[in-house]
């Protein structure tokens, strides 16, 4: 059989005999010397099982194989054919929790877990595992869980999900999660998820990650909401091998921290012991879990025996007999001795089926080493936002069932009611959006008894009921948490931030957990969420940091589509463009809905009623549809375009009409998307007046008017153009705000100078 080498003509896996040098050889040196003293072990008489035969072989394979795999990742690292070689060796227990669990309990995995992930897919029936693990190290374009994007271990077909990319970051989504599977037995709609009635969510991450913010806020939340009553079906596993990150956990720590926690049940078992005895206590855990829909915390001791590529640097700081210590306590080693203990395989044999799984591993190497990678930027980028126009479309003009809507808004349709105002037309979508998807839910601080701290949402827990209108803990992270749980299995999550300030603490989630999850996942988990955020400044003196107005960060997130409704009668087709876009393509989108304009209802003169809209009726949603990346245009002058959004496009149609009074005949596009900016939009009403002023509220670095400055001049506009902005700062408290804020006479001033002769 002929293998890959490397460039030092080290072959990438296989070794003639276990001793042979070259990367991984520790691990090598290590098994062998285990070998040699099995040589000598007497087996104890034989396990009267043929069930307890089979589960010992099943671990001793998949812990096998994914050792060899981090003996094949650190020598195709030296061939430069390699860059992910974080190693699972210590960690090989959790190949017992895989074996304790259904292949359809839904697994979100921390970086060390290629025996779980191995033992799952050989649970399902799949002989792929090997070769998926092999491809991801590979990047090759055809791995099953992401496509060659990146080398973590996911998989659609096993229930395997994309890991995390931040520390701890997989455990609010995995709240989010067992939240939804505790809520489908409640739900009145008879909805479906993508796991059975009976799963259990199931999230792993070390003892380092156990002291972030992360994850004590989860587990808070989890542990309240199982105070409450809440069914939170929860198997957390926090892998314990003392080393934390460059900070040991002081001995004992993870014990202190969740031995004796309130709606948190506790076990614990060692990986070092016999993993028939692991297998027990897990299996113990999982069914706590199951049956009585609570949150458990199964505590494994393990160890890591090696690191990254860096490994040698790595064991530099580490003394030797903390080393030893750790190859004492090596999962793969114990699973060895007790298959021998037992009686079910001898010392020799163990000797011929490792190097048989070494074989294998070989060949899935060398394999996916000759699959093709992917070659352009647009197969990097094509799932990340597919934009599928015509089905966004489809989804966004649906209607509701008539009877259904009659019996939910009472008999009174929100098109009889009148000219509603900003807060009110949001209000009456949500409504009917939930009419329309039986599996939209809202999460969200004081949402549903409260209506949310502006008002958006009264009345919408009372219409569609607790399950389905949620209100939340006071922490943000549990908010998206939750939302992103939902989404990935099966539901349409509307999560409510209480202002920009808020969600810059959870930014982090919606970069590399939620907006990239398509990107990363290759599609195969591709549900979206919507984000509703009252932001964006007030323009009477009222500043501080509920009334943030720095978006910079949100136009940053690739993928993130990024609406904002300033008018009424504009807010009802944004809200159901971000929710189609969700089901139809697994987009995620921030709504950003200005706080200021809520409840304002003139726009040119007191009582003039102009900043309030009738509601569209369901036959007329199709004309109101808000097309992705596409404005609307108010005016059609000749003169001058002023291109805003926001509070801004109240100023801009202020300042309109002075202009106009004095024969300055405007047009005024409202952006309504933020991200994708209206590029080709803005440069036709542009080119119409020979004059473009972008009128920008968030600040002069960083806002919204630095990339429009350049899509419009990239696209070829050779007019006359100038910008106002706010000014660098945070939006200071009380009339201060008036002094940094963009004002319409600023606006007033640069547009009559940009007219000037």
């Amino acid at each position: 059989m002929k293998h890959p080498r490397s460039a030092d003509d080290q072959p990438l896996v296989t070794v003639t005999d276990l001793g042979e040098p070259g990367p991984g050889a520790d691990l090598v040196d290590h098994l062998g010397a285990v070998l040699e003293r099995l040589s000598d072990t007497a087996p104890e008489p034989e396990v009267d099982s043929e069930a307890v035969r089979i589960e010992l072989l099943e671990i001793f394979e998949a812990q096998a194989a994914s050792r060899w795999l981090d003996v094949a990742a650190r020598r195709m690292e030296v061939a430069g054919r390699n860059r992910f070689t974080i190693a699972s060796a210590g960690h090989e227990g959790n190949a017992v929790v895989a074996l304790a669990l259904r292949s359809n309990d839904p697994a979100l995995l921390h970086h060390r877990s290629g025996a779980f992930y191995l033992a799952r897919t050989a649970l399902a029936g799949l002989d792929d595992g090997i070769l998926a693990v092999a491809l991801g190290l590979a990047s090759a374009a055809e791995q099953p869980g992401s496509g060659g994007r990146y080398p973590g271990l996911a998989h659609p077909d096993v229930a395997i999900l994309p890991p995390a990319v931040t520390v701890a970051g997989q455990l609010p989504r995995a709240l989010g999660m067992a939240f939804s599977i505790g809520r489908q037995q409640r739900a009145r709609g008879g909805e479906r998820l993508r796991w059975p009635d009976d799963a259990v969510a199931v999230a792993s991450f070390g003892d380092g990650s156990a002291n972030h913010s992360t994850a004590t806020g989860m587990i808070n939340s989890a542990c309240w909401a199982a105070r409450q009553g809440v069914p939170m079906p929860l198997l957390l596993i926090c892998e314990d091998n003392g080393l934390g990150l460059s900070l040991p956990s002081p001995p004992g720590w993870i014990r202190s921290l969740y031995g004796a926690r309130e709606g948190l049940r506790y076990l614990y078992a060692d990986t070092a012991g016999d993993p028939l005895e692991v297998l027990e206590i897990t299996r113990q855990a999982a069914e706590i879990a199951r049956e009585h829909r609570r949150p458990v915390l199964l505590h494994l001791a393990c160890v890591r025996i090696g690191g990254h590529a860096a490994a040698d640097r790595e064991d530099a700081y580490r003394r030797a007999d903390r080393i030893a210590a750790d190859l004492d306590k090596d999962p793969l080693a114990a699973t060895m001795d007790a298959i021998v203990r037992h009686g079910v395989l001898s010392g020799a044999e163990i000797a011929d089926r490792l190097l048989d799984v070494r074989d294998r591993v070989a060949s899935a190497v060398e394999d996916a080493l000759g699959r093709p990678k992917l070659a352009s930027a647009a197969e990097v980028m094509e799932p990340l936002a597919p934009r599928r126009a015509a089905a966004v479309a489809m989804l966004a003009t649906r209607q509701p069932p008539a009877a259904r809507r009659a019996e939910a808004f009472e008999d009174r349709a929100p098109e009889l009611e009148g000219p509603l105002n900003l807060a009110e037309s949001i209000n009456r979508a949500l409504l009917d959006a939930a009419l329309v998807s039986p599996n939209l839910v809202m999460f969200g601080r004081d949402i549903a008894r409260l209506g949310g701290v502006y008002g958006v949402t009264r009345g919408l827990q009372k219409q569609l009921g607790p399950s389905r209108v949620t209100d939340t803990v006071l922490d943000d992270q549990t908010i998206i948490g939750l939302a992103l749980g939902a989404a990935v299995s099966g539901l349409l999550p509307v999560a409510e931030i209480q202002g920009l300030s808020d969600l810059h603490a959870v930014e982090g989630q919606l970069r590399t957990e939620a907006a990239t999850l398509s990107f990363r996942s290759n599609g195969s988990y591709r549900n979206g969420l919507v984000v509703r955020v009252p932001g964006l400044s007030y323009q009477d003196g009222i500043g501080g940091s509920g009334s943030d107005n720095a978006l910079g960060v949100l136009r940053d997130i690739p993928g993130l589509l990024v609406a904002c409704p300033a008018h009424p009668s504009e807010a009802p087709g944004l809200l159901r463009t971000c929710l189609a876009a969700a089901e139809s393509d697994g987009t995620v989108s921030v709504l950003l809905e200005p706080i200021a304009l809520y409840e304002e209802h003139d726009m040119l003169a007191p009582d003039d009623d102009a900043w309030r809209a009738p509601y569209p009726a369901p036959a007329l949603w199709g004309s109101f549809h808000a097309p992705i990346g596409r404005a609307s245009v108010w005016g059609n002058g000749a003169d001058l375009t002023l291109a805003s959004f926001g509070n801004g496009l109240r100023m801009s149609m202020r300042v309109a009409a002075e202009l106009e009074r004095d024969g300055i005949n405007c047009r005024v596009v409202d952006l309504r998307w933020l991200a994708p900016l209206p590029i080709e939009d803005v440069v036709r009403e542009a080119t119409a007046t020979g004059r473009l002023l972008i009128v920008d509220e968030t600040r002069r670095i960083g806002g919204v008017s630095e990339g429009l400055v350049t899509g419009v001049l990239e696209a070829g506009f050779g007019g006359r153009l100038a910008r106002v902005t706010s000014r660098n700062t945070p939006v200071p408290v009380g009339p201060a705000a008036g002094l940094v804020l963009l004002s319409e006479k600023e606006i007033s001033s640069t547009a009559r100078a940009l007219c000037a002769d």
